[in-house]
Formats: C-alpha cells, sequence, structure tokens
C-alpha cells in the first residue's frame, strides 16, 4: 500500500518495551522471555492502541477538509473515546454513534467521552448492520447542515488505520530485533494487521475478542490492502486464537478473569476484561499448548482500554468478590 498518506502526531514515540520476568516465571517462561510493549501508555486521552491508527485516520480527514470526526462502536468503546481525544487535540468536533440506549449514568469510557467533549448519538438496540444504518442517517446530517463529517471506520480499522501498526511493528522490531512472537488482541484487525505486515505473520499471534464474526476473512482483506499495489506474497498463514471469546464479545470468562489476576499479582499490570485480558488469556493457552516455547524473545502489545474495567460491571462485581476473599 502506498504510505503517502498525511499523517499527524497524537503522541511521543517509541512507547517502552518493559520486562516481566514474575509473569514470564508463573507461565513458566525463563524470566528474560517475555517483556511488555507499554501502548497503554501512549498519552492521548487515556491511552491505548487506537491512537496509532488515528494519527494515520485523522491525518486523512484533515487533508479532505473535515471539521467533524465521527465513528461509531458499543458504549464502552476504547476507539470511540480515543477518537474524541483526538478532535479535542485537533479542534475538531465529535460525534459518537453508540449502540444501545442511554442509562442516565456514565462510567468508563462513557464518562471520558463526555468529558473530552464528544456528542453521543444513541442507536438503539441495533446489530451491526443497523448501526451502520443510523452512522450513514448521523453523517447525511451532518453534510446538510455544512459540518464536513470525515467518517473514521468502526475501531479504526481500515488499510490507513493499519499504517499505524506498521510503524508500530517496525517500532517494536529495533527495539526487540530477536522477537519470536507478538501476541496481541484481535479486535477490528486493524493493530494486528499492520503488525503483520511489519513483522510477517510467522511473528504475530492474534487472539480473537469476537469484535468481528469472521477474523481471518477481515485480516485477509485489510493485507491485499495493505501490500497493494504489488500482490501479497501468497496467501498468509495466520496465527488466531478463537478459544477465548467464551459467551461473547463483552462477557468476562474464568480464563480471562484468571490471566487478569495473574498480570495484576506479578507485575503490577492492570488489564481490561474484552481485550488485553482475552490476549493474555490467549498468552497463557499458547505457553500451555507449547505454540509459545521457553527460550524465545515474546513480546505482550499492551493495547490500553484501562477506562472500560471500570464500565465492565461483571469485571467489577469480580473485582469486589476478590477484594472480599483477601481480607485480613
Amino acid at each position: 500500500m502506498d504510505e503517502g498518506h498525511r499523517r499527524v502526531t497524537l503522541a511521543s514515540w517509541p512507547t517502552p518495551l518493559e520486562p516481566a520476568p514474575r509473569l514470564a516465571q508463573a507461565l513458566g517462561l525463563e524470566p528474560d522471555d517475555l517483556w511488555i510493549k507499554r501502548d497503554d501508555l501512549i498519552g492521548l486521552g487515556g491511552g491505548g492502541n487506537k491512537v496509532r491508527k488515528l494519527e494515520w485516520t485523522c491525518g486523512q480527514a484533515l487533508a479532505e477538509g473535515a471539521r467533524t470526526l465521527v465513528t461509531s462502536g458499543a458504549p464502552q468503546s476504547n476507539h470511540a473515546r480515543l477518537t474524541a481525544a483526538a478532535g479535542a487535540r485537533l479542534g475538531m468536533d465529535v460525534v459518537l454513534v453508540l449502540a444501545g440506549e442511554p442509562t442516565g449514568t456514565a462510567a468508563g469510557n462513557l464518562a471520558l467521552d463526555g468529558l473530552l467533549g464528544a456528542k453521543v448519538v444513541w442507536a438503539g438496540a441495533v446489530d451491526g448492520a443497523g448501526l451502520a444504518a443510523v452512522l450513514d442517517r448521523v453523517v447525511a446530517g451532518l453534510r446538510e447542515r455544512n459540518a464536513a463529517p470525515a467518517l473514521i471506520p468502526f475501531g479504526g480499522s481500515s488499510p490507513v488505520g493499519a499504517l499505524g501498526y506498521v510503524d508500530g511493528g517496525r517500532e517494536l522490531l529495533a527495539q526487540a530485533p530477536d522477537l519470536a512472537t507478538a501476541v496481541v488482541a484481535l479486535g477490528s484487525g486493524g493493530t494486528m494487521a499492520g503488525l503483520v505486515r511489519a513483522l510477517g505473520e510467522d511473528r504475530v499471534l492474534g487472539v480473537h475478542c469476537g469484535a468481528v464474526p469472521d477474523p481471518g476473512h477481515t485480516l485477509g482483506l485489510l493485507l491485499t490492502e495493505l501490500y497493494a499495489p504489488s500482490p501479497a506474497p501468497r496467501e498468509p498463514r495466520l496465527r488466531l486464537r478463537l478459544d477465548q471469546v467464551g459467551a461473547g464479545y463483552s462477557r468476562l470468562t474464568e480464563r480471562v478473569a484468571e490471566a487478569v489476576l495473574l498480570a495484576a499479582r506479578t507485575e503490577g499490570l492492570v488489564l481490561d476484561p474484552v481485550y488485553t485480558g482475552r490476549a493474555m488469556a490467549g498468552l497463557v493457552a499458547a505457553v500451555r499448548d507449547g505454540d509459545i516455547r521457553p527460550g524465545d524473545r515474546t513480546v505482550f502489545v499492551h493495547t490500553g482500554g484501562l477506562p472500560g474495567l471500570f464500565g465492565h460491571q461483571e469485571a467489577l462485581r469480580r473485582a469486589a468478590e476478590v477484594l472480599a476473599s483477601d481480607t485480613v
């Protein structure tokens, strides 16, 4: 893909790469095997992987003369929160089209959406197609009012947005040239696609989080565009774990709860129950299955999402139970 797109700077780079020796040993690895790529420490709006994508998608929007950013997602969307933050940084209006109904209270990402100045349009109880239809109506209305809207794709995951993680993968490789496996949550696909383009499919393990129905197909489409105008060298053999979704995208599983607790108790590393918690559960399973082995350099890409923890009632209930059981 031609990378001659406009990019805006929304953060300071590179993000840190930190060792996780106690977590490594708890998983059965050697102390120096496991490192954490801290994309949760990106400064804008509470941090997270979406900032890398927004540098490119917002750059494209500005190049096209946009004054309003519009995107969609779930009520606790990290991408929506960071789109709101990017709009504040760039002096642009932001409209978020979110699935569901207002509850009268705001927590987690939703509280930050309001703090950052975004306007929220509630789409009601809709599926993906229904959400897209509401989004189209909102964008059309903004055009009629001459608000110059730019549609930022779901999760920021477009070929342009994925360029952020082509850069991110190169940054990681400069920090860890002996990298064997980068483990990352697979949501809307752009983060993993960019990493695969930069690192090769053999060095990226994506843990499906349930955000899209067919992650392999989604990744394939993104990678085709990322390799364009040259064809991809061959059909990619993607490393995917599909075993951590459980009962659904927003549902906390026992394995994810255990992985979140393990990371917190060994490294003081806080994960969210939807994305990074699932990715860590996938890492635990990959070590158990022998897909990740002692002696190999493994990097867990921490994609952020902390505010979502405070908007996830099931995770908060579990945290309260743990706190009560640990009382002296």
